[in-house]
């Protein structure tokens, strides 16, 4: 479907329309490599549209997948084979750290990108994508972002911990902010955060006197599943990328 070029860039994050509307002024944007007017449409999905001499990927034609991360694999996708293998202390090779690049199949490995981290210790849903946009919306902290976690915790929470974890407090000198808070078992509760500091809830519950023992993500905004095993990984349906998208007012 044709739509004016503003409105495609809107869409993508490239930039505001009226800031897009300045790149066509400027001649920074081509149309199928003729350079764009003003007013001028096009669909994203037929056309080849460059700004700033980038071609604009069709959003059909990017990938957006799910895996349930273990426990003990780091949230990375770096090529060990292009690192420096560090050292310790007595000259020795360090042990190897294993990392979610190592579950994905051979052909997406270095082609699809996870999108926030997720702890060594921690579990759950990690969206891997080519969709830079989704990711920018999904990790930005100027965007709300829902994600929901199941934590066990060491022992049974009173009712204060948790008014408290939901009120929030000061970490790295700043306050947290509220979040959505409920048991589900003496000891387990559902924590949902809006932003994503580094080890938020370990730290969060620490600080009210209560030790994670295990912590799984089983959402983020609208996307769930529970039956999918861990180190497994998976395309989204048509309809979960829809909802995803949607969900970060991200138009298709």
């Amino acid at each position: 479907m044709q739509e004016r070029l503003q409105k495609i860039l809107s869409a993508r994050g490239i930039a505001s329309r009226r800031k897009a509307e300045d790149y066509i002024v400027q001649g920074l944007v081509k149309v199928n490599g003729e350079v764009a007017t003003l007013g001028q449409k096009a669909d994203p999905e037929v056309d080849q549209i460059e700004v700033d001499g980038k071609v604009l990927d069709a959003r059909s034609e990017m990938l957006y997948y799910v895996m349930n991360k273990p426990v003990g694999f780091e949230t990375s996708n770096v090529d060990p084979a292009t690192q420096k293998k560090p050292e310790t202390k007595d000259k020795r090779p360090a042990l190897h750290r294993p990392t979610v690049r190592e579950l994905l199949p051979p052909n997406l490995r270095g082609k699809i990108f996870p999108v926030g981290r997720l702890d060594k210790d921690s579990e759950g849903l990690l969206l891997f994508t080519t969709d830079g946009v989704l990711s920018y919306r999904l990790t930005h902290p100027k965007f709300t972002h829902e994600k929901e976690y199941e934590v066990v915790l060491g022992k049974a929470i009173e009712p204060l911990a948790l008014k408290k974890l939901e009120e929030g407090f000061e970490l790295d000198g700043s306050m947290t902010k509220p979040l959505k808070a409920w048991k589900i078992g003496p000891n387990v509760v559902r924590i949902v955060l809006t932003e994503g500091r580094n080890r938020q809830i370990r730290r969060m519950c620490q600080n009210v006197g209560y030790t994670v023992k295990n912590l799984k993500r089983v959402r983020i905004m609208t996307l769930q599943d529970d039956r999918l095993r861990p180190g497994v990984i998976r395309l989204l349906t048509e309809a979960e990328k829809s909802a995803l998208l949607q969900s970060v007012g991200i138009e298709q």
